[in-house]
């Protein structure tokens, strides 16, 4: 359910549940987590199969069973942000729920036109996992922030890219080309600088 490939140092990982929307177990979480505190490529593109979902959050099963308010969802994003060379995630579809942690902690967000984004923990009665909050009001300001964590807002796709929740929207046939592409100064550059440059930014 993770395809994972590696070539000239870059790391793509896939989400490969598309019959349930993506949706997340734990078995999943804990390979995603072991991947990326292991890896160490010179990139990452992390994105999803299918063609209309990146991922639906957790499954609702084990969700009921109390994987939403897992720590394996914080080790992911940890690890993922931690990670020292470009990480771009690669949205081919809506963004929801617990998923956010993963797309929040990479450094570039690509989507697909008519991507949808929604995080509605308020309604459903869970906190967002704790580095959620503060990556995206970084990213789109704390009203919009709020607006998303507490009002349940779905933007969609133009307003995730007007908001800068997203860095570019990109036709879905060209998505992962332009992945690889803002990838490539990174996998033919060194990696201590790139390391360097990422640290510099913050």
């Amino acid at each position: 359910m993770i395809d994972v490939s590696e070539k000239g140092g870059l790391l793509n990982v896939a989400l490969n549940r598309p019959e349930k929307a993506n949706s997340l177990t734990g078995a999943m979480l804990q390979e995603l987590a072991e991947l990326f505190e292991g890896a160490n490529p010179k990139a990452v593109i992390l994105t999803g199969a299918g063609e209309k979902v990146f991922s639906a959050g957790a499954d609702l099963d084990e969700a009921r069973a109390g994987l939403a308010i897992s720590p394996l969802w914080e080790r992911v994003s940890g690890a993922l942000a931690a990670m020292p060379c470009p990480t771009i995630a690669a949205l081919n579809g809506t963004l929801a729920g617990g998923a956010f942690g993963m797309a929040l902690a990479c450094d570039i967000r690509l989507c697909v036109p008519g991507a949808s984004f929604f995080y509605p923990v308020a309604k459903l009665g869970f906190l967002p996992q704790p580095s959620d909050p503060g990556r995206l009001a970084a990213l789109i300001g704390p009203a919009r922030a709020k607006l998303v964590l507490m009002s349940g807002a779905r933007l969609t796709t133009d307003e995730a890219l007007a908001f800068g929740l997203v860095d570019r929207v990109v036709e879905r046939d060209a998505l992962l080309t332009e992945a690889k592409a803002l990838c490539a100064p990174a996998l033919a550059g060194d990696a201590e600088n790139v390391r360097a440059i990422k640290a510099m930014v913050g």
